[in-house]
């Protein structure tokens, strides 16, 4: 299995591009498959393969100790898909980090770990990664990026209270958040989710 799936326009060609990060036990073949609900069409699609289609073996919110390995090395590979795109002369801004679940999760640490100003960060029901979560490791501005994270209010493996807490982070570090909470007990991507992200966030590409 290839660790990279690219799809949409070639990177020499595309304005915009958007790292697409699938979910545990999901794959890099099913994320690219958002492209058919989402607004990318002129985008340059890139999208990572875990290992053992995991990046992490246990809860996000697990002591970090546990993750911690498995975790560099899935954010290594995110930084690898970004340094792509960048070298090919797309600006910051206009990069787009797209997940769901643990692909959520993973795209809020990635930009966190790095904040500067981005297209935006879409979060599928995720949060900050951490046993407790620590400001003191997260470096940067997002500049006004704006990030949406949407979830259940009783998502069985995202507490509503770790979003909450990702958000006041991520508002504190310049981000210009938007949470939608659903009440229902589903781990999954709405339609409402969709709609929102085509319309307020992907609707100037």
């Amino acid at each position: 299995m290839t660790d990279l799936i690219q799809a949409g326009k070639d990177l020499k060609e595309a304005s915009s591009a958007a790292i697409l990060i699938h979910g545990r036990g999901a794959s890099a073949q099913s994320i690219i498959s958002l492209k058919s609900y989402l607004k990318l069409k002129d985008f340059a699609l890139l999208a990572p393969q875990a290992e053992g289609n995991t990046w992490y073996p246990y809860s996000f919110m697990a002591p970090d100790e546990s993750n911690q390995q498995s975790l560099k090395k899935s954010l290594g590979k995110i930084q690898k898909a970004f340094d792509q795109i960048v070298k090919k002369g797309i600006p910051t801004e206009r990069i787009y980090l797209i997940g769901f679940s643990q692909g959520a999760c993973l795209s809020l640490e990635f930009a966190a770990l790095n904040a500067q100003k981005l297209g935006g960060v879409v979060a599928f029901t995720g949060g900050l990664i951490g046993e407790k979560l620590q400001p003191e490791k997260y470096k940067g501005n997002f500049d006004g990026t704006p990030v949406f994270i949407g979830s259940s209010n009783r998502d069985f493996h995202v507490p509503l209270t770790r979003i909450e807490e990702s958000a006041q982070l991520l508002k504190k570090m310049g981000a210009n958040v938007k949470t939608l909470i659903f009440d229902d007990p589903e781990h999954t991507i709405r339609e409402e989710e969709l709609e929102w992200v085509n319309e307020h966030l992907l609707s100037q590409n």
